[in-house]
């Protein structure tokens, strides 16, 4: 094929090669598919054990002795093929190429481990071009494009996905060197690492679970992790009023990664603030993880990371290792959860607008 028929095939398939339509588009995309099933299964999960409800708690699907499934926890299982098929949406693939995508979603998501939701999104953006390639061009469209789509993106995930998760994974061990510094430094490094994680197309309740980050580096992931979110949420308010303050400050900050890429410096306050709330976690109100390591990584996110601390504390209590919960304890919570991010990310912010590093509508989601 020539120079100009190549152009004109990939023009008749809808398959732009560009840094907007797979950094931008799919990448925003997928974020979406994420907040609609691991992020939702997550605040479902959560109602239900704090609030008690026996329908949202109990299992509704049981596949063997060993698998069954809340409403929560269905949701958290299509995480891989939400976001592929998201990232579909974005490339405008046609039917038979954005349904096949639940599978090679649910093969990169399942092989890449921490690095899941990274593996789904190029695994994704190949097996979907792929597809678009193959679609229309036989008489037996219904066969051929799932199998091209379907074996291609499953093909990858047994090849790739491992290796972009253990990759994932190396944030860990700088997580675990930043670890064995002092309360101050350590404060500061994991708080913006676990930070950024959480924003990046990579799981940071993952990464955090493996490790077993718990203790006062757990309490700096929060204090990271809660910069990210409600400082992105408050600080885009003016652009997305409530429905993005929601979505973000109690849903994710990765639905800003596509803005990200157009201009890195709307990064510069959220990361900032982590960098601040950090040290203030560890070294003032010594703010210690002591539920769940998975709780570590989530923030703000249906407050499952406030609710860890607490759990930490009445567990604490019970075993003696601490006395009481004091107003200290929830006003480090507090603060480090929601105010602090809230004031200081729109602050420094409000600088880089000053500079002309940030633009109205650059936060828009």
């Amino acid at each position: 094929m020539t120079k100009g028929s190549i152009k004109s095939f990939l023009e008749r398939k809808n398959i732009e090669i560009s840094a907007k339509r797979y950094g931008i588009d799919a990448l925003s995309a997928m974020a979406q598919g994420l907040f609609c099933s691991l992020l939702i299964g997550t605040i479902i999960n959560t109602l239900g054990t704090q609030f008690h409800i026996a329908f949202l708690t109990e299992p509704v699907w049981t596949v063997s002795e060993t698998a069954s499934y809340t409403v929560g926890g269905l949701a958290t299982a299509m995480t891989g093929p939400a976001m592929a098929i998201a990232i579909g949406y974005a490339l405008k693939c046609p039917p038979l190429v954005l349904f096949s995508l639940a599978t090679v979603g649910f093969a990169a998501n399942g092989l890449g481990g921490a690095g899941g939701p990274l593996a789904v999104l190029i695994i994704a953006i190949i097996a979907a071009e792929f597809g678009k390639a193959v679609q229309g061009e036989t008489k037996v469209d219904i066969l051929v494009t799932p199998l091209v789509t379907i074996g291609i993106g499953v093909g990858l995930s047994a090849w790739w996905a491992p290796g972009l998760g253990a990759a994932a994974m190396k944030v860990g061990t700088l997580i675990m060197w930043a670890t064995e510094l002092r309360p101050f430094m350590m404060g500061i490094l994991v708080s913006v690492i676990v930070g950024m994680a959480l924003t990046l197309p990579i799981s940071s309740a993952a990464i955090c679970a493996a490790l077993g980050l718990t203790g006062l580096a757990g309490g700096a992931a929060v204090a990271g992790c809660c910069a990210q979110m409600v400082g992105f949420a408050v600080m885009s308010f003016k652009e997305n009023r409530w429905g993005g303050l929601i979505s973000q400050g109690i849903g994710t900050s990765m639905l800003q990664m596509g803005n990200i890429v157009k201009n890195p410096r709307i990064w510069i306050a959220p990361t900032l603030t982590s960098a601040i709330t950090g040290p203030i976690a560890t070294c003032i109100f010594h703010l210690q993880m002591n539920g769940a390591p998975v709780s570590s990584g989530m923030g703000t996110c249906g407050l499952v990371g406030q609710i860890g601390v607490y759990s930490g504390w009445v567990a604490d209590v019970a075993s003696g290792a601490k006395a009481a919960i004091t107003g200290m304890d929830w006003l480090g919570l507090i603060l480090i959860s929601f105010v602090l991010p809230a004031i200081l990310a729109p602050l420094i912010n409000m600088g880089c607008r000053k500079l002309g590093w940030v633009k109205d509508g650059d936060l828009t989601l």
